[in-house]
């Protein structure tokens, strides 16, 4: 994996150390989220091994390196330093939050201990690969339960911000809840289910909706969806009723989703099809989904594109990456709106309360950091998404997060010594 992948600002910083002599030292950074996102009373982490693998590859090649000394930037940086990132690997520690994992407001869910640069060159990639797929997970959490136990389907790729984006939201979506998604690289890197119906231009393509639908069948069998929006929505319904041999369902992709897919249901119970199922799409959200299934809408499956892709109403979050010990000295910022807190921390998760503390406590119920990374090695399995997804199926909602005691006395100690 290429240390260019970061801001340019954490390699002139580690050029810095490299030429105070504080390559060695070793150092803690902590990751947590500052606040959540309006809406949002959870986070469900995801994005975790998508860290692991970028710490496990990270590197520097020689046309990287000649590249960065003819930036300005480095132009007092001296030889040694090159020599260095030639042999950079990282050989420290990561403690993360298993993927899936309900986690807070002001928790650590990741912790990187390694000498200084290892921990410092890593921040920007770690940030936006977990804050992007915990947005995503997050997201779908909320519309799966909407859905009250109708399936979601994932169909955001055309609308995410990138098409790595879309692998990478695909599966965060799928930790999250989702049954699926149309993202068929994402289906075979992880192992995703993949769905897929048939757009509007197939329809199209033929002279008629009729020949069009029969065409699809002989292609998808009875896993056929077909799309019956293109004209006239009842008549399409009753096409794909008329087609015969069995299939999947119908797709809404537009109107009125209560009323079309009531309309729907009634044309196929009385051409007996009665097992035909109906999705629904088209700009849907937790909100919209919501009340669909609080009117009754006989709906079975919800495809959701843009809203879940993007996390629409809430596409950033407060994410920050902030050093909390150096050779043994606790560290932390104090400024205004934006102060961190120092020492190495745990989370543990109680009954009813999460307590962060100092790494060095003991309390009774689960610790949520686990070692991930020891000395540069991989110390705990990659986890299934199966594992992950029911993690991710029990979110506590609000849940209060206290700090320790001694954690609050070291908060003291510390801003006695900087005042």
């Amino acid at each position: 994996m290429t240390g260019l992948l970061t801001d340019l600002y954490e390699l002139t910083m580690a050029a810095g150390y490299f030429q105070a002599g504080k390559a060695g030292e070793q150092a803690t950074f902590e990751l947590s989220i500052r606040r959540l996102p309006a809406d949002r009373s959870y986070l469900i982490l995801a994005g975790v091994e998508q860290a692991i693998e970028y710490l496990l590859g990270l590197e520097f090649q020689e046309p990287e390196i000649n590249y960065l000394r003819g930036l300005s930037a480095f132009r007092s940086v001296g030889d040694p330093f090159w020599d260095y990132l030639r042999t950079f690997r990282f050989t420290g520690d990561l403690w993360a939050a298993p993927e899936g994992t309900p986690v807070y407001a002001g928790e650590p869910v990741v912790r990187v201990t390694a000498p200084l640069p290892e921990g410092q060159i890593p921040e920007t990639y770690l940030l936006a690969a977990i804050t992007f797929q915990t947005l995503v997970a997050t997201k779908a959490s909320r519309m799966v339960g909407a859905a009250g136990g109708r399936a979601v389907v994932e169909f955001g790729t055309r609308r995410a911000h990138t098409a790595e984006a879309g692998v990478l939201g695909a599966r965060a979506a799928y930790i999250g809840g989702c049954i699926g998604t149309s993202n068929v690289e994402a289906g075979y890197r992880f192992g995703i289910p993949v769905y897929g119906t048939s757009a509007h231009s197939w329809v199209l393509a033929f002279p008629s909706e009729r020949e069009a639908f029969a065409r699809l069948h002989e292609v998808l069998g009875e896993g056929t969806v077909y799309l019956v929006d293109t004209y006239d929505t009842e008549q399409g319904v009753r096409s794909a009723a008329a087609t015969g041999g069995r299939f999947w369902g119908v797709r809404l992709d537009s109107g009125d989703l209560l009323a079309e897919s009531r309309r729907a249901r009634a044309i196929l119970d009385e051409a007996g099809c009665r097992e035909a199922r109906i999705m629904a799409s088209g700009d849907l959200n937790e909100h919209r989904i919501g009340e669909l299934v609080r009117a009754g809408a006989p709906i079975d499956t919800f495809g959701v594109g843009t809203e879940l892709a993007t996390s629409a109403d809430a596409p950033s979050m407060g994410s920050i990456y902030k050093l909390v010990e150096i050779e043994s000295r606790p560290a932390a910022k104090f400024s205004p709106e934006k102060a961190s807190w120092p020492g190495i921390k745990q989370v543990f998760r109680l009954a009813d309360v999460d307590i962060v503390g100092l790494a060095t406590e003991t309390y009774p119920g689960t610790s949520l950091l686990e070692p991930v990374i020891q000395g540069g090695r991989r110390v705990r399995e990659k986890e299934s998404l199966e594992a992950m997804r029911r993690r991710a199926e029990r979110p506590a909602g609000g849940r209060p997060v206290m700090h320790s005691r001694a954690l609050e006395e070291l908060v003291r100690a510390v801003r006695r010594g900087v005042s």
